[in-house]
């Protein structure tokens, strides 16, 4: 299975609710760069995991047409900054073996994207991403671990 793990675009950084936050213009423009290098690349996701937050619920609507009209997108509440990637780890395999997913991207935050790839991978480094970045994981079922194969960001694509 390939999965895919995105942080959200660039939010402003101001308000007390952080849930509420909102992507810049700069954040809506990484996403669209970054749903450009989706379609480029032919990634045929399958399936959509995204945080509740609304910055990562933009993202993910300034990316889905790179995505498909079809794919099935499912919010989890426990995703957010703070979440558990042990948790996450958990949930993914669980709907590897009764969903069928081939193609999975999974949309949230710092720090939680950086250890979910720790989490999800053999070597269990933690990479920083910025902005819009997205984490290619090739994850192995039997083995419950992957490898990491690349993270890209919308400034690599200049």
């Amino acid at each position: 299975m390939q999965v895919y793990i995105m942080r959200h675009g660039q939010a402003f950084t101001s308000g007390t609710d952080d849930a509420l936050r909102e992507l810049t213009s700069e954040g809506k423009l990484e996403a669209n760069e970054m749903a450009k290098w989706i379609a480029k690349q032919n990634i045929a996701i399958d399936k959509v995991i995204v945080s509740p937050f609304v910055r990562a619920q933009q993202t993910v609507k300034e990316i889905s047409s790179s995505i498909g009209k079809d794919v099935a997108i499912t919010t989890l509440d426990f995703i957010t900054p703070s979440g558990s990637a042990q948790r996450m780890h958990d949930y993914i395999d669980g709907i590897c073996v009764s969903e069928n997913v081939g193609h999975l991207l999974i949309v949230s935050h710092m720090p939680l994207v950086c250890y979910l790839v720790a989490e999800l991978t053999s070597d269990g480094d933690c990479p920083i991403f910025q902005t819009a970045s997205i984490a290619h994981i090739d994850y192995d079922i039997e083995r419950m671990k992957g490898e990491l194969v690349s993270l890209t960001a919308p400034s690599d694509l200049d």
